[in-house]
């Protein structure tokens, strides 16, 4: 495919779309939470690029809009098919349990994503503590581990992972990461547990006779929605079994993939249970949401991956090494969604291979022993900082406001991130150390 020499001037609208979405939630959020100004702003930054490409670059205009369709159409088959999973009764508040539930996220994170697990098990989680004064650093943890670290071994973990897995990454590539998956989810469940034993004392102290015995009063637990798990299951078989044809020399038509994901996630809805997306608050308004600004996402930075290829090749150019890219693409994954993030990094890595954006590119540096390390510390860096702010990945704000709709008092922003910066930090120094390289 040949494309024409992108101007710097043509990232302009990709700059300008994620200032948008990290700064208008914080200066106008009445105005920003309605999904019809998200969709005037994409549209009004989407709009310059759209027109470039239809008369410099169709055919990348076209590879694009096959893109966007696989990525919204798993992502939104995933939110609508988990939405009629739902967990009745509580379990008790005990660190124990709670930590249990929280180790219990990193594994579902993989299977559901972690939108899916976020969205499963942040309600039981809070009635499990409903009783307890301290709550926030639960929530605080579970936005670390099952909204972000947890989701690093599949492509349906993260959506990051899943764009690289669109791009031509071999479905169980990701398998390969454990090692600093268990690393960081081990560390931050075990601190976890310290911190909740020391949190649940301190409620004892100040409630004397009462803490230790409420937490522990706890409802009969039952998972209902056996057709939905059967849908899921469904739609994850096909994810692979598309994935795996495709690394066999035999790819799928693109279009009859989405077709047949988006025809179950369409049994899923219609032939599962309104009762229980009703007890999950279930409402389209999330998805309607990530629909619109990846739109305007993978418009956008169109021009800014093609440019960022280009630089890669030059002599000149600062990011050379595994923990180099490990680094800054966890950066910007702090304050920029990380998939758009993953998505850069990876065509500038590609760029040192002489590989332009186009097609399987990811895919072709998986396959590069030396590429295959730097795209391992890209995903590693884009899902795991995702965790340092609110806005590093899409189930942050989500957990933020379910917890916030039930009561608990959750940290601004920057008192956020003095709890990543203090627990994470650290274990992304000891990760670099031990796997980066």
């Amino acid at each position: 495919m040949r494309t024409p020499e992108f101007p710097l001037v043509t990232a302009l609208p990709f700059v300008a779309l994620l200032l948008a979405i990290a700064l208008l939630p914080l200066a106008a959020p009445a105005w920003w939470h309605h999904n019809r100004n998200k969709a005037l702003v994409s549209l009004l930054l989407a709009a310059p690029v759209l027109v470039y490409l239809g008369l410099y670059a169709p055919d990348l205009l076209h590879e694009k809009l096959h893109e966007y369709a696989g990525f919204i159409v798993v992502i939104g088959a995933l939110f609508v098919i988990t939405g009629g999973i739902h967990i009745q009764g509580s379990l008790t508040g005990t660190p124990l349990a709670n930590t249990g539930i929280l180790g219990l996220g990193a594994i579902l994170a993989n299977l559901l994503g972690t939108t899916g697990a976020s969205v499963l098990l942040i309600r039981p989680l809070l009635r499990a503590n409903k009783r307890r004064t301290r709550v926030a650093h639960i929530v605080i943890v579970f936005i670390f581990i099952v909204a972000n670290c947890g989701g690093l071994l599949t492509p349906i973990g993260d959506p990051p992972l899943l764009l690289g897995y669109l791009k031509g990454v071999p479905f169980d590539w990701t398998f390969r990461l454990w090692p600093q998956w268990l690393t960081i989810n081990a560390l931050l469940l075990l601190m976890f547990y310290a911190w909740d034993v020391r949190a649940l004392n301190q409620d004892e102290t100040e409630l004397p006779g009462s803490q230790h015995e409420e937490v522990k009063i706890h409802e009969p637990l039952r998972i209902t929605g056996a057709l939905e798990m059967l849908v899921l299951l469904a739609v994850i078989v096909t994810i692979v079994a598309a994935g795996r044809a495709a690394a066999a020399g035999h790819p799928w038509n693109r279009t009859a993939r989405d077709l047949l994901i988006a025809g179950l996630a369409v049994v899923g809805f219609f032939a599962g249970s309104g009762e229980r997306r009703a007890r999950n608050l279930f409402t389209f308004t999330p998805i309607i949401e990530v629909a619109i600004l990846f739109a305007a996402i993978f418009a956008t930075m169109t021009p800014l991956l093609e440019i960022l290829n280009a630089w890669a090749a030059r002599p000149d150019f600062a990011l050379k090494t595994p923990a180099h890219f490990f680094w800054a693409s966890g950066a910007l994954s702090s304050v920029l969604d990380n998939a758009p993030t993953y998505l850069a990094f990876a065509a500038s890595a590609a760029g040192l291979y002489g590989v332009a954006p186009h097609g399987n590119f990811i895919g072709a540096l998986a396959v590069n022993p030396s590429g295959a390390k730097l795209l391992a510390a890209i995903a590693t860096g884009s899902v795991f900082m995702g965790a340092n702010t609110y806005i590093g990945n899409a189930p942050n704000f989500m957990v933020k406001a379910i917890a916030e709709e039930n009561g608990v008092k959750m940290p601004s922003f920057f008192g956020y991130m003095l709890y990543s910066v203090s627990m994470l930090l650290p274990i992304y120094v000891l990760v670099t150390l031990l796997f980066i390289r």
